[in-house]
């Protein structure tokens, strides 16, 4: 069985303080904590580039778990930030700044806040289909890249950070299902153009509160899992305001739905990877949810179970 074996993470120290930005934009702290959630945004350092915040975070699992240069198969990078043009893939960067082994499958997956999601059942099935034994997901989108001028919408509720995810046999998290789903028609309310992110905050939140919920009970009742049964919702953490409108679908249930953007803000697919690892080794908690979205529009929920060989 393949799946989530162990989760680290790199986070820029240096960054913005959200409160002094926002007296920029004549928003009050209030707006702030209540509807963004970020107190500090992390920034890309100085000199550093997409690929090296990703090999930051692959240098951390490897000091931080028994995973080996010399025994990963498989590396993905999910990003839509990669450095330069793109061209060479971000993943092929990676591999060589980190040196690995040529037998390595290397490639990006193009997706923003879906994305980790998305990369865990992409990288669980290439496994299994190709024999191999170890994979890592890495999560690194920089968004400061693509906000080089203040922007009320944008500047103050992106941060930068990377992960890294070792996926391989006996796991401490297995992937049991997961569903997909996208929108085209959004395409145009999440974008780069010129060289600049430009979003519509507003259809952005319309489409979270109305897609994500039906898509989590959906699977839910698929796998005869009850809202009660879960023990924590671990959305993407596009705001906090849309956190908050989505767990608000579920009654009794809304206190299940963690939180954690303070001290980071949107990190696009890394906001999912930041708090799950606190689940790892950590937390007996057995039955999680996963679901991200953005971008696309796009949107993934997958359902994951504690190995019973690793419930303390």
């Amino acid at each position: 069985m393949i799946g989530i074996k162990a989760i680290s993470s790199y986070i820029p120290k240096d960054g913005v303080d959200n409160f002094k930005q926002a007296e920029t934009f004549e928003e009050t702290a209030s707006f702030v904590e209540t509807k963004l959630g970020a107190r500090f945004l992390p920034r890309l350092e100085q000199g550093d580039d997409t690929s090296d915040m990703a090999v930051k975070a692959v240098e951390a699992l490897l000091n931080e778990s028994d995973l080996a240069k010399e025994d990963i198969d498989a590396l993905i990078v999910v990003t839509q930030n990669p450095d330069g043009h793109g061209l060479p893939h971000c993943a092929a960067l990676v591999h060589q700044k980190l040196a690995l082994p040529n037998h390595v499958a290397a490639f990006d997956v193009s997706l923003g806040c879906s994305g980790y999601v998305y990369g865990l059942s992409i990288l669980q099935g290439f496994l299994a289909a190709s024999g191999k034994k170890n994979g890592v997901l890495v999560t690194a989108d920089p968004y400061s890249k693509v906000i080089t001028t203040p922007n009320r919408t944008t500047s103050m509720l992106f941060g930068d950070a990377a992960s890294a995810t070792w996926m391989g046999e006996n796991p401490q998290y297995s992937v049991s299902d997961c569903t997909f789903g996208t929108d085209g028609k959004g395409a145009e309310h999440l974008k780069v153009e010129q060289g600049e992110l430009y979003m519509n905050g507003r259809q952005v939140f319309n489409f979270a509160s109305l897609n994500v919920a039906p898509a989590i009970k959906s699977l839910l009742e698929k796998n005869g899992w009850s809202e009660d049964s879960v023990d924590a919702f671990i959305l993407h953490q596009g705001s906090l305001a849309i956190v908050d409108a989505i767990a608000r679908r579920f009654k009794g249930s809304e206190d299940k739905f963690i939180k954690a953007l303070e001290e980071t803000g949107n990190t696009v697919s890394s906001s999912i990877p930041l708090i799950l690892k606190n689940y790892l080794n950590s937390d007996n908690s057995t039955r999680l949810v996963l679901s991200g979205f953005g971008v696309g529009f796009s949107w993934a929920t997958c359902l994951l179970k504690r190995n019973e060989e690793h419930v303390n």
